[in-house]
Formats: C-alpha cells, structure tokens, sequence
C-alpha cells in the first residue's frame, strides 16, 4: 500500500460548476462549486457507450478536497474505487463526487433559509451539469447517490425527495431515527454553551471565529447549530435550536427536526412509494457506532420494508466496527449499486 498516490487505472476531470441555486445563500458561501468526475476505464475508447452515474456526498465537515486525505494504511475512497473497477468487479460507471459543504460544516443535502438550497443545487444543476457533459444514462433508473454519515443521510433523503432524479441508494452510517442519535446530545450541548459561553451561541460564534483553530468541543457545537440551520431556520434564515437552556426539547422546533428523520419519512406514505421505485437500497453501519447510527440503520430498514420494498431490493448488514475508518465499506456499496444500475 503506497502512501502516496496509487496509479489510476480511470481518470478524473476537475470542473466548477457556477450554481445559481446558491447565489446569495444567507451565509456567504461561495456558489462556484469544484466538482470532480470520475469517468472509468475504457471510457475513451468506445465514445458510443454511456454509464451509469453514482453521486457521492460527504459527511460533516467533508468537502471535495478531502477525498485525497492519506492516512497511513488507508487508501482513499476515490483510489478504492478505481481499483474495483480496474479488476472488473463491477459493471463501470461514472463516479460523481461533489460539493455541498457550508462554513457551519455541513448543509444535510436540503434546502433551507439558514444555509442555502443545497438539494436545488444537485438535483437541478449539478445532476443536468454532469448529464450534458459526460456520456451518462440520463434516467433515474441509471443513477443513483451514496454516502456515510451525513452523506448518508443526504443519500436517504435525496432518494426520497426526488425519485424523479435518483433511482438507487446507498447509506453508510447515515443520520437517522433522531430521537436515539441526536436527542441525548441536547443537554450537553447546553451545558456546554452555558458553561463556556453564557449560553450564547452568539458569544460562541464571536470566539470561534476568532480562533486559528478549533478547540475541543467547538465542532460538536457547530455541528448542532449546522443540523438546526438545515432543519428547523425560519423563513428569514433565523436559526431555532430544538432544546432551552436547561437542554430539554422545544416541542414544536423538535417536530421540524423530526419531519426530516429518515425513519420519520420512510414510514409516510409519500416517501414509501419513493422508496419502492428504487431498483436498490444499501443500507450498513459498524455495531459499535459512537453515534448509535447502526440502531438507526436497524430502524430505516424496517421502515423500508415496511414500506412494502421486496427484500431482494435491499442490502442491510452490519459489521465490526465503530463510526470512523470504514471507507473499506463504500466500494462494495458501489459496486452493488452499479449492478443494478446496469441494464
């Protein structure tokens, strides 16, 4: 295993795409958004032969740069991914990796008044972007997204919203059944702000800007401020956290945040016959997640079948480990959904 780059048996084209979704977002953002496609081997010779398309989103705090992260004894997603399909272990496909961070961290992949139309954003530029510059199967029943974590959620719901756009699915870790995994978080999170900042979040973004790098605890305040801005922002962008100052839940904001839980959704009727026009649903997480997201996975997953998805449809498992460290996971997820993009 090289600790530097591997060879690539495909290629990439580095692009931007000039969003006019994100124009003017509330925080600032830029709306010139890098976006990295992977075209597999074999892609220039035949130039009749059109490929599926699997969108990848990132976790929170991931942004496009960071797909070239090395950590010893680790090789990175992108280089995993040319490899499986360098040994032919997976019909080929096109590879979309874009961006959707903000600078909370992360925009949860949905449109909002407090970060920006993110979902506007894939679904209605960079999906039609990539189509009509790269030799796609432009139909939903082609193209599918993926991710973990955040991203995995962003793959849940983003399925859901827009079968119309995406006809398959695969979430690793993803954020789900909020009640477990994001609930038992509200009375530190007060805690925190009331111990280290007066229980401003004012006085905490004052600090944190100030800061030439984070110190411990600021991202899991940032991170709960980023998931309020993407589910529960008033019209005119004004954030509402879903918990007091004494950490207990704020019924009505809670609901907001609820009416996002991809279990919430999966069990309306709406998102179930999403759901059942998918041609696959991955679904995996570590036993031992820190964020108890492998007891969401278990919750999505009876949702989906209960939704009246045929079990040969879905793929579930979960294996040893924690949240961190399973990029190893995200090619067999891909090759999975590249059978059955493939006709």
């Amino acid at each position: 295993m090289l600790p530097w780059s591997s060879p690539l048996a495909g290629r990439f084209e580095e692009l931007v795409v000039d969003s006019t979704a994100l124009r003017g977002n509330p925080l600032g953002d830029p709306h010139e958004r890098p976006l990295l496609v992977y075209l597999p081997p074999g892609y220039d010779e035949d130039e009749a032969k059109r490929y599926p398309a699997v969108y990848v989103a990132q976790g929170y705090t991931g942004h496009i740069g960071m797909w070239w992260n090395r950590v010893p004894f680790r090789t990175p997603y992108p280089e995993l991914a040319d490899a499986m399909f360098a040994r032919g272990e997976a019909p080929p496909a096109i590879v979309v990796y874009f961006d959707a961070w903000t600078s909370l961290g992360g925009s949860q992949f949905l449109d909002s008044p407090g970060t920006g139309k993110y979902h506007t954003y894939l679904c209605d530029e960079v999906v039609p972007f990539v189509d009509g510059r790269f030799r796609t199967l432009p139909r939903r029943e082609h193209r599918a997204i993926t991710g973990k974590s955040s991203g995995g959620y962003g793959a849940m719901v983003t399925a859901m919203l827009r079968p119309d756009v995406f006809g398959a699915l695969a979430t690793h870790a993803g954020d789900a059944l909020f009640d477990v995994c994001h609930r038992a978080d509200f009375p530190r999170r007060a805690r925190q702000l009331r111990d280290q900042f007066g229980g401003s979040y004012d006085t905490f973004f004052a600090e944190f800007r100030k800061r030439a790098i984070p110190k411990d605890g600021d991202i899991e305040l940032l991170e709960m401020y980023a998931y309020a801005a993407a589910y529960s922002a008033e019209p005119d962008g004004t954030v509402l956290m879903p918990f007091d100052a004494n950490g207990a839940v704020i019924p009505d904001v809670w609901q907001r945040w609820l009416d996002r839980d991809p279990v919430v959704m999966a069990g309306q009727e709406q998102y179930a016959e999403a759901l059942r026009s998918m041609r696959g649903i991955w679904i995996d997480a570590g036993r031992r997640d820190e964020y108890f997201l492998d007891l969401g996975a278990s919750a999505f997953l009876d949702k989906v079948l209960a939704a009246g998805v045929q079990q040969q449809q879905v793929y579930f498992e979960l294996f040893d480990a924690g949240h961190g460290g399973i990029e190893y996971r995200y090619p067999l997820a891909l090759a999975w959904l590249c059978e059955r993009l493939t006709d």
